[in-house]
């Protein structure tokens, strides 16, 4: 078996990772950000994603959150994915010790993005909140111009 590729971890503007919070009157979640609104891992076993999010010139799907990061996946068509193709819920009737993908557990899965069918495709990043100091110095480049 191979040793499974670490996710890379990337920094990204705290307001992209932001649950937001349910607001009653208008019946939606206000202030959730695109990383967080992508949040998939629940539609996946039904071959479906949320409306993916664009982020270093790709889509992506996020499929783990917590108060601090998002665990996301490339979504790419599937014409382009030269590898082996499978389901969610052919992953999930393996054995335990079969599930385990070097490039992470959704790596290679079918799923739809409105017509299209694509496939998800590892390794997972890993995404966090920039730190404040790095906030500052982006901030600072537009103060120059």
């Amino acid at each position: 078996m191979n040793a499974p590729i670490e996710p890379q971890e990337h920094r990204v503007d705290p307001s992209r990772l932001a649950s937001g919070t349910w607001c009653h009157t208008r019946n939606r979640q206000i202030g959730e950000g695109d990383i967080a609104a992508s949040y998939s891992a629940d539609k996946i076993a039904q071959g479906k994603i949320r409306k993916p999010f664009f982020w270093k010139n790709c889509l992506w799907v996020c499929t783990g959150t917590n108060s601090k990061s998002a665990e996301a996946y490339r979504l790419v068509p599937e014409r382009f994915f030269d590898g082996e193709l499978t389901t969610y819920n052919e992953v999930a009737m393996l054995p335990f010790e079969q599930r385990i993908k070097p490039e992470g557990f959704y790596h290679g899965m079918r799923v739809r993005h409105g017509k299209q069918d694509c496939v998800l495709v590892g390794p997972k990043a890993l995404l966090l909140p920039k730190e404040e100091s790095e906030t500052l110095k982006q901030a600072d480049l537009f103060d120059a111009l």
